[in-house]
Order: C-alpha cells, then structure tokens, then sequence
C-alpha cells in the first residue's frame, strides 16, 4: 500500500480580516482561521511585539552587513493601523494594511507608507540579533 500526502496550499503570507474564512460564525461569536500560515519549525521561544512607525521610517539601510542585508527572523503579525511595504531577498514587494494578518519569512526589509501600528510574534533569538544589529547601525 502506497501512502499518497494531501495536496499542500501555497503559504499564506498576508491576508485582510475580512477574507479570512469564518470556522465559527454565530450570533455574539466569529472565529476566523487563517491556515497554512508560515513554519514555526526549528524556532525556540517566540516573543511579542508592539511597533510604531512613522511615515516614512525605512529599515533597510539597518539591516546592511546582515545576511543578505535583511532581517533573518520571520514574523508573524497583525496590522493596526498604516501601511507598510515589504521588500524580500527574491525581489517580491508586497504592501500591509490595517486588518491584515501577515507572515513574513526570513530574508525581508519594511518601509512604512503611512504611521503604522502594528503586532509581530517573532523568534526570540533570530528577532534580538537583527533588532541588536539595527541597534548598533543608529549608534553610527
């Protein structure tokens, strides 16, 4: 007997509050779930974070001496407000709103449009080395 893997879906990297599917929707209760939403594998212990950025803050010029000039820890988040634009190493672009859930894996860089508000659940330990690097890139 030959043992067959279920189709695998593309990776969700970001997605509005309102397009994700409702598992639960009853009066007084909705629960939206957002599946396939970035690997967790290999992390150890996870942190959470609250950002404000203002319009116009670039990270990338931070990030430059780390691996490809990016962060290396991959973020899971939700938007609160503003817009953010997220560059990655293979040359994708993609833009965050208010009311997104996102993933950004490994390999990114972030520029906010707008005043931004928003939540990350990151690496610990991937997350503390690019945020020390960033750190270190202000003091000059």
């Amino acid at each position: 007997m030959k043992l067959v893997e279920p189709a695998r879906e593309e990776p969700v990297m970001r997605i509005s509050k309102d397009q994700i599917p409702a598992k639960i929707n009853v009066p007084g209760a909705v629960a939206r779930v957002a599946t396939n939403f970035g690997d967790a594998t290999g992390f150890g212990t996870m942190g959470g974070e609250y950002f404000s950025l203002g319009a116009g803050t670039d990270i990338a010029p931070l990030l430059k001496g780390l691996e490809d000039d990016a962060c290396q820890a991959p973020h899971w988040g939700y938007m609160l407000s503003g817009e953010l634009v997220v560059t990655y190493t293979n040359g994708e672009v993609d833009t965050c709103r208010k009311n997104d859930l996102f993933y950004w894996p490994p390999g990114h860089s972030v520029r906010a449009v707008k005043d931004s508000e928003v939540i990350l659940f990151s690496p610990q330990h991937e997350h503390t080395l690019a945020l020390d690097h960033m750190l270190n890139a202000m003091k000059g």
